[in-house]
C-alpha cells in the first residue's frame, strides 16, 4: 500500500488474506504519527504483523505481511516498484499525479504482484503492453511475440533489435577508500568498482566477459607460467548473468539488454595501487602559531594524469592568517571550512608536489588542545585502475556472426581517502 504523510491511504492492493486494511491504522499510529520513520528502522513489528517500508518524498510504500519473508526480497520489490512509476509518472512524482493515475497504477501493481509473489518489473517489457491514454508504443507487438516476453526467461531485452552499428561501450569505475593513522599505519584500504555497459547489437547475442580474476588465471595457466591476477571478491551481478556457470567456472555469460545497464559490482581488498602518497607534517608553536608542510606524491603512470584534484588540509579553528606556499595548482585558506583547500587541474603522474603553509593563531581565553582532524583528497584518474582489475576480453555471439567494436574506459575516483595528522 501507498501512504501519504498524514497517514492516509491512497492505494492499496491485497495479494493475500492474512493481512487486513485494518492494521495500516496501527502502522499510520505507531510510525507516521509518531515521527518514527526517519530515525527508527525500516522494518516494523506491529501486532504480529511485518511492516516493510520505504519513503519516496512525502509518500510511503509499505508492505505488509505475517509471513516469515525475505525482507531484502522486499525492499528490492519495493525500490522497483518506485523505479517503474518513475519511467512512468517522472522522476519526481507526487501524490497529485499518483491520484490522476489510479488506474494504470493498479494495472502496475497486478502486473509486478501475483499472489505476494514479485512478477515482471522490467521497465521495458511492460511499456509494450501497459501505457498512458496518450502515449502509443512505436511497434504494437503480436500477441504470441508478448506472451513470450512477458512469461519468458530473458524479459530484459526483446527480440527484433536491429542496429547499424554493433557496438559495446565498457566502464570500469573504481573508487578508492583510504585511511592512514598519524604513525603512517593502513587503517582502511579497499576498492569498490563497478562495471558500467552501453549495448547496441542487433538480436538476441550471448556475451562472455572476462577480467584478471586471479582465480580463473591460475585455473587457465594450471602448469604452465603462472600470471598475476586480482582476487575479487563480494561480486553482485545483473539479474541477466548466468549466475550457475559463474559459480561453476567463474566465466560471465549474460544476454544483454539493450542500452546502459550495471553488469556488476565488486570489492578488492589485496595489493591496492594506492593512486597518491602524502606525507604531512605539522608543528605547533605555543598558542600563536603553527605550520604544516605536505608532501603528495602521484604513484601512478607518467603517461597518465589525474584530474580535478582537491586536497583539503585541516587548520586550527582560532587561525586568522594563513602564508601558503606552493609548487603548482592554487592554494586558498577557507575560513568557513577551517581548512586551506589546494585544488590541481592536471597531476602529472609520478610528479612531486610540495605545499607549506605558516598560520598566525589567536589567542584564546580558554586553551584546547587541537583535534587535528585528517587530511581529505579528492580526485579522479583516467585509464587507471587501483585495483588492477582489467578487462581481458568481450566476446560477442550470434547466429548472424556479425563484427562488434569494442570499446573500455577505466576511471579511478576517491571514495573516502583520509589521511591523519
Amino acid at each position: 500500500m501507498v501512504l501519504n504523510q498524514k497517514g492516509e491511504i491512497m492505494i492499496s492492493r491485497q495479494y493475500r488474506d492474512d493481512v487486513s486494511r485494518v492494521a495500516a491504522d496501527s502502522f499510520r499510529l505507531q510510525v507516521i504519527a509518531a515521527k518514527e520513520a526517519g530515525s527508527q528502522e525500516p522494518i516494523r513489528r506491529i501486532e504480529n504483523c511485518s511492516f516493510i517500508y520505504t519513503r519516496h518524498l512525502n509518500m510511503y510504500f509499505v508492505a505488509l505481511t505475517k509471513s516469515n519473508v525475505n525482507p531484502a526480497l522486499v525492499f528490492e520489490y519495493l525500490f522497483q516498484k518506485i523505479r517503474v512509476l518513475k519511467a512512468y509518472l517522472g522522476e519526481d512524482f507526487d501524490e497529485n499525479s499518483m491520484r490522476n493515475n489510479m488506474t494504470l497504477i493498479y494495472e502496475l501493481m497486478d502486473e509486478t504482484m501475483d499472489f505476494g509473489y514479485p512478477q515482471n518489473c522490467a521497465v521495458d517489457v511492460l511499456q509494450m503492453y501497459i501505457n498512458l491514454a496518450n502515449v502509443k508504443p512505436q511497434d504494437e507487438p503480436e500477441p504470441e511475440q508478448l506472451t513470450k516476453q512477458i512469461t519468458g526467461a530473458i524479459d530484459w531485452r526483446r527480440e527484433g533489435i536491429r542496429h547499424k552499428k554493433n557496438e559495446v561501450y565498457i566502464d570500469v569505475l573504481e573508487s578508492v577508500n583510504l585511511m592512514i593513522s598519524t604513525s603512517g599505519a593502513i587503517l582502511r584500504n579497499e576498492v569498490t568498482g563497478r562495471v558500467q555497459m552501453n549495448t547496441k547489437l542487433t538480436g538476441m547475442p550471448e556475451c562472455k566477459f572476462g577480467l584478471n580474476d586471479k582465480l580463473v588465471i591460475e585455473k587457465e595457466s594450471a602448469g604452465g607460467k603462472k600470471k598475476p591476477g586480482v582476487e575479487i571478491d563480494d561480486c553482485v551481478f545483473h539479474r541477466c548473468v548466468r549466475l550457475g556457470k559463474f559459480d561453476a567456472d567463474r566465466t560471465i555469460t549474460f544476454i544483454p539488454p539493450d542500452g546502459e545497464f550495471e553488469l556488476m559490482r565488486y570489492r578488492v581488498n589485496d595489493n591496492v595501487n594506492l593512486p597518491f602518497r602524502l606525507i604531512p607534517a605539522v608543528q605547533e608553536e605555543g598558542q600563536t602559531k603553527c605550520s604544516i608542510n605536505l608532501k603528495v606524491i602521484a604513484n601512478f603512470s607518467e603517461k597518465l594524469f589525474a584530474t580535478h584534484v582537491v586536497i583539503k588540509i585541516p587548520v586550527p579553528k582560532n587561525t586568522s592568517k594563513a602564508k601558503i606556499k606552493n609548487s603548482f595548482g592554487r592554494a586558498k585558506y577557507e575560513p568557513e571550512q577551517n581548512a586551506i583547500v589546494w585544488r590541481i587541474k592536471k597531476f602529472p603522474g609520478k610528479a612531486t608536489c610540495m605545499l607549506s603553509s605558516d598560520m598566525e593563531l589567536v589567542r584564546t581565553v580558554r586553551p584546547k588542545a587541537w583535534e587535528r582532524p585528517a587530511i581529505n583528497v579528492d580526485f579522479q584518474v583516467p585509464m587507471f585502475t587501483a585495483s588492477g582489475v582489467h578487462v581481458r576480453f568481450l566476446r560477442v555471439y550470434d547466429k548472424s556472426g556479425y563484427h562488434t567494436n569494442r570499446w573500455v574506459r577505466y576511471i579511478t575516483k576517491a571514495g573516502g581517502y583520509q589521511v591523519k595528522i
